[in-house]
């Protein structure tokens, strides 16, 4: 998905020098959405967590939009026209709808519920997306991993995998990304991530090992959720420092509950985010776009019908270094 922001910030996503480690017992930091329309009057609103000023990293994962359930006949879906990106990899998961995916690699393929789409960007790719005539109601999350330095330039690729589900005490979990509960997915990364999805049963409490080198991400789709003893609502994302061995996640809905983890390491590097790109410095951004509107680097998308997006205008001035929390 594009982030189709007309006047899109140039965000500075920093990095401390050394991992701070949690007492397994602290709270989640809550982060609270914010809504984005994607253009026009009957287009989607997300609800984007990441990035944002309290925090602008969960190990590489960079950017977290949560969209719908949307009534396609009120809103028009999804209709992305191609688009670029750069120094990324961009991961689609859906819980309703399918959406339908081309890029310049020559990659058709579709994404539904239960199945990963992981496009990665390197020097540059294009792409589209368009929610399909069949899809009534569009839901889903769609979130970007920050490329490290030495994998920046890789090739573009596209994969696609849909994980068995794994049915836990009370919850079933589905394993996109990394390994959990002994679920592990063959999807390529360039950095170690973990991406999965839960649903628990009502007031149903899941205990998970995990990796204590790792910062996690509690992003909930729906219902109501304790994470680490933090209570979270539907679109909001609970953030666990490393240190922990376990994260424990409770339902405190009469309904199931459903959530996405997120994890890695500390990303340990400064990047700069602007529009769809992910780069070191402004003037690597200034080069991108420009390539974009030249129409070089980032290849064509074939089938999609429709013109290309425009890049927005670049700021005048860079905006200071962000760093990863307050």
């Amino acid at each position: 998905m594009s982030n189709t922001e007309v006047k899109p910030a140039e965000t500075r996503c920093g990095a401390p020098a050394e991992t701070v480690h949690a007492d397994a017992a602290a709270p989640a930091e809550v982060l609270t959405p914010r809504d984005v329309p994607l253009g026009g009057p009957r287009a989607m609103t997300v609800r984007r967590t990441l990035p944002q000023r309290a925090r602008s990293l969960i190990g590489a994962w960079c950017f977290a939009d949560h969209y719908g359930p949307d009534d396609v006949s009120r809103t028009g879906g999804m209709d992305v026209a191609p688009h670029p990106h750069t120094g990324l990899q961009t991961v689609s998961w859906l819980f309703s709808g399918e959406i339908e995916h081309r890029d310049s690699l020559g990659s058709h393929a579709y994404v539904r519920p239960g199945e990963l789409n992981l496009m990665t960007g390197g020097q540059g790719i294009s792409h589209s997306e368009v929610s399909t005539p069949g899809t009534t109601v569009l839901h889903g999350v769609q979130l970007w991993v920050a490329l490290p330095r030495e994998h920046r330039h890789t090739a573009r690729d596209f994969q696609h995998h849909v994980p068995e589900p794994v049915h836990l005490d009370g919850a079933v979990l589905r394993v996109f990304l990394g390994s959990l509960a002994g679920a592990v997915s063959p999807v390529r990364t360039f950095t170690p991530l973990l991406g999965a999805e839960l649903t628990l049963e009502p007031h149903a409490t899941l205990t998970l090992p995990v990796d204590p080198g790792f910062e996690h991400g509690v992003l909930v789709d729906q219902g109501e959720i304790s994470a680490a003893g933090t209570p979270l609502r539907p679109a909001e994302l609970g953030y666990l420092s490393a240190g922990r061995d376990t994260v424990t996640l409770t339902s405190t809905s009469a309904g199931p509950a459903r959530l996405v983890l997120l994890g890695g390491p500390p990303f340990g590097e400064e990047i700069i985010m602007w529009w769809n790109f992910v780069c070191r410095t402004h003037e690597e951004v200034v080069q991108a776009r420009e390539d974009w509107m030249k129409g070089t680097r980032f290849g064509e998308v074939q089938g999609y019908d429709g013109d290309p997006l425009p890049a927005p205008e670049l700021p005048h001035v860079p905006l200071k270094p962000r760093g990863r929390a307050r």
